[in-house]
């Protein structure tokens, strides 16, 4: 039997949803992890939005892939045959789009063999990812559906589930890096409405793969970008930028409510179809499969790594993690927070009021997990653990030797000649993320 394959992807979302025991009413994809395997340790490659999507979708880390800022900011991915879907179309896959891309310019390169709002017109995600899971299909297909939400739009979330009421802010606990203030829970309160949005559109696609007697072939792959467009979560390398959300669903062992604590990274989903579907790896992948530990393993990795190059300015830095220690080092000698790779919001202007951008960032800097989970206390200077970060720092540097990384020869990742770039001292960006919706493939919703 053929494996359908859907890749589901939302925006800036991380880990905050009702799965990972967050108070965000998100029941459909609550249901799909008690259908699927959900993993407790996934991670991007980059927590930034065209490079995380390009890495996923090549099966490489974004330097390797060339993706190095955003697709609306002027960046293209180099190589865009690397991209799953010509693998799979020459596999006999047909390849569909609904909704959002963010990492080629010319949607017509990416190897999909329908766009379908092109077809079908202005429409939403959900509605035409129902529209072709209800067609009759004679071959296996990847369906990638691609929603804005939870991403910022305006000065905020700009979303509330139609027909519902608002959630109350005073009911609500800001994200970990927070404090408890009036601000920070009306922000997360417009977060919680996005994050509802979501998941009532996904609800509309998981139940059409099952209305449509699709379940026993289908593989449903639920996941986002990477964090929270909050200040220091989204564009940053520790687990509140990097974590994100991983529910798979399907055949093959990925079913029964199973929970996985091992690491995985995003570059791990290529390799992962490969093996399902029964076809050789492309050369140039850089993941592996996580099948092993659906079959029992406790771990197919011993590290994971990240990057962050570009988002609204350069911002060079490279993240290793292992279960017990995170090590990210910064590569342009910073001394300040790079201020306008944050996106606007109601917690953004409350910590520039209390002079976030006085607050200054170490050039190294190590995290112990185990008793320092949300990344506060670095470590890097401390006498005592100076044989881990010489460790951490041998771990990182083979890697980036390993990869060919563009900072390893003291070099930077250039960007085109058609990149946007904020300054790095403007304390008030204007991040205006998506300056054209329809370039990117993304149907109004």
């Amino acid at each position: 039997m053929s494996l359908n394959i859907i890749y589901i992807h939302s925006h800036d979302t991380g880990k905050y949803t009702q799965p990972y025991g967050h108070a965000i009413p998100t029941p459909n994809i609550q249901k799909l992890a008690e259908e699927g395997v959900l993993f407790r340790q996934a991670f991007c490659a980059n927590p930034t939005c065209s490079p995380s999507r390009a890495s996923l979708l090549t099966g490489q880390w974004a330097h390797s892939c060339g993706m190095g800022g955003l697709a609306n900011r002027g960046w293209s991915l180099p190589f865009p045959g690397h991209l799953i879907m010509h693998t799979l179309k020459q596999a006999g896959y047909v390849t569909a789009m609904a909704g959002f891309q963010h990492v080629v310019k010319d949607v017509s390169t990416a190897g999909y063999t329908r766009v379908l709002s092109q077809e079908k017109g202005k429409a939403g995600a959900e509605e035409h990812a129902v529209a072709f899971l209800s067609e009759k299909h004679d071959q296996p297909f990847f369906l990638d559906v691609g929603f804005g939400e939870t991403h910022r739009r305006g000065a905020g979330f700009d979303n509330q589930p139609a027909g519902e009421e608002k959630t109350d802010p005073r009911y609500v606990k800001p994200p970990a890096p927070f404090l408890d203030t009036p601000d920070t829970r009306q922000d997360m309160a417009e977060y919680i409405d996005a994050a509802r949005t979501l998941d009532y559109k996904m609800g509309q696609v998981f139940e059409a793969v099952d209305r449509n007697g699709l379940t026993d072939n289908t593989m449903i792959i639920c996941t986002t970008d990477h964090g929270l467009a909050f200040p220091n979560m989204k564009c940053h390398l520790t687990d509140h930028g990097i974590g994100v959300m991983l529910i798979v669903r399907g055949p093959n062992d990925f079913k029964g409510g199973k929970v996985i604590d091992g690491m995985v990274s995003q570059v791990d989903l290529f390799p992962t179809i490969c093996e399902l579907i029964d076809i050789e790896n492309p050369s140039w992948l850089q993941g592996t499969s996580i099948v092993p530990l659906i079959h029992g393993e406790e771990e197919i990795r011993q590290e994971i790594f990240a990057e962050v190059n570009y988002h609204c300015c350069y911002e060079p830095q490279r993240a290793v993690r292992t279960k017990r220690w995170k090590y990210i080092r910064r590569y342009d000698q910073a001394t300040t927070l790079a201020m306008p790779n944050c996106d606007e919001g109601i917690s953004k202007t409350y910590m520039i009021e209390h002079n976030w951008h006085q607050k200054p960032v170490e050039s190294e800097r190590l995290y112990d997990l185990v008793y320092d989970p949300g990344e506060t206390n670095n470590l890097a200077y401390d006498n005592q653990h100076q044989e881990t970060l010489e460790e951490m720092r041998h771990k990182l540097d083979l890697w980036r030797q390993e990869t060919e990384d563009p900072l390893w020869e003291n070099s930077i990742m250039m960007p085109p000649e058609t990149a946007v770039l904020n300054d790095p001292n403007d304390l008030s960006p204007n991040d205006k993320q998506y300056p054209a919706w329809d370039m990117m493939g993304i149907e109004s919703s």
